[in-house]
């Protein structure tokens, strides 16, 4: 189990295969391997992206602001948005100096392609930079060097890390899934006191899924669950396991842990479950 207080976690410059200014604050992240993950709340000013598809599956949960993914469609705050491994979605496009605030999960995927880090992520970008040029969120390639001379910025990233060139698995699902909360009813989670849930959606033959949890005033719940889940405050205030919680306070529970939550106001806490890749995991360990 992990509690993460993401007021007290410092901002850094997310990334440099796009265009315009982006900073984030990770909130989690896990292991290297089939199942690893990253959380983080990523703050970007005038953005670029094109139209492109990823080897892992992530959820983008708008917090201010609004995403325009073009004909993906737009992600506007309060909305979430499921984009699987191998679907493209975008280009993403962010004019006019507005700030947009999300907060992203990103995690292996389905098909064990695995996730890599977002740290490693920065450093072969770094490293990529004296082999060529990102523009307009595409590597450009050095004509003297070896190599396509134009490559998709993630893509790029994962070649050079991975030193071979990326197939994408065969996709689950035709777009990406862009979600309105606000439109979802409640639900009284049974046997239970002023407490409610609000399921958004399971994907895939793993089970990633997500969804709401809220709490009334003086009202208390134990999380956990059978998966691997985060949960994180959007709204109200109360204890976990007897520390305060906030806007922003991330859980990170393994299966079978339970946290005791105590609400002394009203609260929100959005939910995702990782995907149960844990036979492509023991097969992994088993080839190394």
């Amino acid at each position: 189990m992990k509690i993460v207080q993401s007021d007290e976690i410092e901002s850094s410059k997310a990334s440099l295969h796009r265009e315009g200014a982006a900073y984030r604050k990770l909130l989690l992240e896990g292991e290297a391997g089939v199942d690893n993950f990253s959380l983080v709340i990523s703050r970007s000013e005038a953005r670029f992206s094109p139209r492109h598809r990823h080897t892992f599956e992530q959820f983008r949960y708008q917090l201010e602001g609004t995403a325009d993914y073009s004909k993906t469609g737009t992600l506007e705050t309060g909305m979430l948005g499921y984009f699987p491994e191998s679907v493209r979605y975008g280009p993403q496009t962010q004019g006019d100096n507005k700030d947009l605030t999300v907060l992203c999960l990103q995690c292996g995927g389905a098909s064990g392609g695995g996730y890599i880090g977002r740290g490693e992520q920065l450093e072969a970008a770094k490293e990529l930079q004296s082999m060529g040029t990102f523009k307009d969120g595409v590597f450009h390639r050095n004509p003297d060097l070896p190599g396509k001379r134009n490559v998709e910025g993630s893509r790029a990233i994962w070649e050079h890390i991975m030193k071979r060139s990326l197939e994408y698995s065969d996709p689950r699902y035709e777009t990406p899934f862009l979600m309105k909360p606000n439109n979802f009813d409640w639900r009284p989670i049974k046997g239970t006191d002023g407490v409610y849930e609000k399921p958004m959606g399971v994907f895939t033959e793993r089970n990633t899924g997500s969804g709401f949890v809220k709490l009334n005033l003086d009202a208390a719940h134990d999380l956990g669950t059978e998966g691997r889940d985060i949960y994180f405050v959007l709204k109200g205030a109360g204890t976990a396991a007897g520390e305060p919680y906030r806007w922003g306070t991330t859980f990170y529970l393994d299966p079978d842990e339970t946290i005791a939550l105590k609400a002394t106001e009203e609260s929100e806490l959005i939910q995702f479950r990782l995907p149960d890749l844990d036979d492509l995991k023991t097969r992994e360990m088993a080839a190394e």
